[in-house]
C-alpha cells in the first residue's frame, strides 16, 4: 500500500520492531517493541507521535517497552489478543480472530495464530502481515505454550489462506540457522539452495532478511511443507503411523529444537 511505510528497528541481539508510518495522514504505531528507549529516541528524531502498538503476543522481549512507550505518549493504545488480557502491560484494546480495525483510513485485519502461545496473533495490512513469532523465515516459533495441531493449522491454514504474495514481518532474524536446517530436511530443494545463497550475500552487507513472502515460505519452510514426500522421509523415523501433518510438523520441530 502506498500509504503505508515500514521501517524495521533492530533491537536486542536479533529482535525486529516495525515502526508504521500512514505516509498520508502521518499517523503512526509500533509493533513489539522490547526496549521504548532507543524507540523513543528514533521517534523524537523523525519527530513522529505514535498512537497505537500492536502485540503479537505476550513474551517480554515484544511488550518490553510497551509501559515507557504509554509514559512518553499518553493515550497511546495497546491492541493483542483477548486471552492475553492479563499478560500484555497496558492493553486497552482487546482483539479475537476475523476482527478488523481501522487506523488512519486503512484496515487492518487480526489472526489468532496460536502454537508458540495460545495468545499469538498476526495482523495483516494491505500485502504485509506482522506473524510475531510464529512464522518466521524458513522457520517458525518454539512450542512453548500451543500443540502441534494448533502450529499446524496457524501456518498452513490460517497464513496460508493469504496470498502468496503477502510480505511477511516476522519478530526475529533467524533466517540464515533456519535454511541451515531445513536443508538437512531437504538438501536437493533448489529454492532452499538459492534462498541460502541470497541470504548470506544480505547478511554479509549487514542487511535484514526480513520481509519475506508467504510464496517463498510455500517453497522453502520446512513447517509450511509437512506434506513434502522429502520433508516426511527425513523425520520417518520419528512418525507414529501415518504421516499425519501435524505429527510431521512435530517431528520437525523436535528436531529443529534439538539442531
Amino acid at each position: 500500500m502506498a500509504n503505508l511505510k515500514v521501517t524495521l528497528v533492530p533491537q536486542l541481539s536479533d529482535n525486529y520492531v516495525f515502526l508504521l508510518e500512514c505516509q498520508q495522514t502521518g499517523e503512526v504505531a509500533v509493533v513489539d517493541c522490547p526496549d521504548a528507549e532507543p524507540m523513543i529516541a528514533l521517534l523524537d528524531e523523525k519527530q513522529l507521535t505514535p498512537s497505537k502498538i500492536f502485540n503479537t503476543h505476550h513474551h517480554w522481549d515484544h511488550v518490553g517497552g510497551n509501559e515507557d512507550l504509554i509514559s512518553e505518549h499518553e493515550g497511546l493504545a495497546v491492541y493483542a489478543h483477548s486471552s492475553d488480557a492479563s499478560r500484555i502491560p497496558g492493553l486497552t484494546t482487546s482483539v479475537d480472530h476475523g476482527a478488523s480495525f481501522e487506523v488512519a483510513g486503512m484496515t487492518f485485519g487480526v489472526l489468532h495464530i496460536p502454537g508458540h502461545t495460545t495468545g499469538a496473533v498476526a495482523y495483516t495490512i494491505a500485502d504485509c502481515v506482522f506473524t510475531g513469532d510464529t512464522l518466521f523465515a524458513a522457520g517458525c516459533g518454539r512450542l512453548f505454550e500451543g500443540t502441534p495441531e494448533m502450529m499446524y493449522e496457524s501456518l498452513n491454514v490460517k497464513l496460508a489462506a493469504l496470498p502468496p504474495s503477502t510480505r511477511v514481518y516476522c519478530g526475529h532474524e533467524y533466517t540464515a540457522s533456519n535454511l541451515e536446517f531445513a536443508l538437512t530436511l531437504e538438501p536437493d530443494n533448489q529454492a532452499l539452495l538459492d534462498k541460502q545463497r541470497a541470504v548470506q550475500a544480505i547478511r554479509a552487507q549487514g542487511k535484514p532478511t526480513v520481509p519475506t513472502t508467504l510464496e517463498e515460505e510455500f517453497a522453502t519452510n520446512p513447517f509450511m511443507r509437512c506434506d513434502q514426500p522429502a520433508v516426511i522421509q527425513a523425520v520417518r523415523s520419528k512418525l507414529d503411523g501415518e504421516p499425519r501433518p501435524a505429527a510431521v510438523l512435530a517431528a520437525v520441530r523436535a528436531a529443529k529444537d534439538a539442531f
